[in-house]
């Protein structure tokens, strides 16, 4: 049967990624960006798509974005908080507008994306909440301050939506990605070869690849079917969680 899934940050990258592992088996997927002629173009490649605007930092983006959801489909089973970004700065040349807008998209935006769409899993008995936290929730790397806290913020956020709703059919819980083949990672990479002094390569080894076991990035489809799993009737005793996917680290 098919099911109404929501990805946000989903036009590219990890997030359309899951979006098509979930289009392949047979759902309906909504996907949800602040770029919405790319959302539109990604859900245009998919058999089972449509591509929305989404500000997760705003409420009231939030809000109409579910509106109009309910009005095409009439309902949501499958939520993944996947939008995210970085900025590399030392803590003390950090811009205060730039950790705003980090926590607010990767903290806030799924606290908002959890609150509109739990009255309707509730209403009916299942829901799926997942969050792409990343293995930066659990570890710390340097000149990535706000990253990091919203990535730890998030598994606190989870595990508590997880706790209040254990008997509601709803699971809720946290994917830990290690490093992947995205563009987030490739953008990255000269700016901490910079503040390092190093080269690309260097900085690839030593900020991205240092304490992974396999020494390889990974790719998104290997994060994609993780999170399908959580999201099928298999995984309706697995929440509260926090599953890695990091290649070993």
């Amino acid at each position: 049967m098919e099911r109404v899934v929501v990805v946000t940050g989903a036009a590219q990258g990890i997030g359309f990624a899951i979006a098509e592992a979930f289009v392949k088996q047979g759902d309906f997927v909504a996907i949800a960006d602040l770029n919405y002629e790319a959302a539109v173009k990604a859900a245009a490649t998919l058999s089972n798509a449509k591509g929305y605007f989404l500000d997760v930092t705003s409420e009231d983006s939030v809000k109409a974005f579910y509106n109009e959801l309910f009005d095409d489909k009439g309902t949501v089973d499958v939520v993944v908080n996947n939008a995210g970004l970085q900025f590399i700065s030392s803590v003390e040349e950090f811009p205060i507008e730039k950790w705003h807008l980090l926590v607010d998209v990767m903290m806030t935006g799924p606290f908002l994306m959890s609150k509109y769409a739990l009255p309707e899993m509730k209403r009916k008995k299942f829901g799926r909440i997942i969050h792409i936290s990343s293995a930066h929730g659990k570890m710390p790397d340097k000149y990535k301050s706000a990253y990091c806290a919203a990535k730890y913020g998030v598994l606190g956020l989870s595990a508590v939506t997880a706790l209040e709703t254990a008997q509601d059919g709803i699971t809720v819980n946290a994917v830990l990605p290690g490093p992947v083949r995205t563009e987030l990672i490739e953008r990255q990479l000269p700016k901490l070869a910079e503040k390092d002094g190093t080269t690309i390569e260097e900085a690839l080894n030593h900020h991205i690849l240092g304490k992974q076991w396999m020494k390889r990035l990974l790719e998104p489809e290997e994060v994609s079917a993780t999170v399908v799993f959580l999201a099928s009737k298999e995984a309706a005793a697995i929440t509260g969680e926090q599953i890695g996917v990091t290649g070993g680290i």
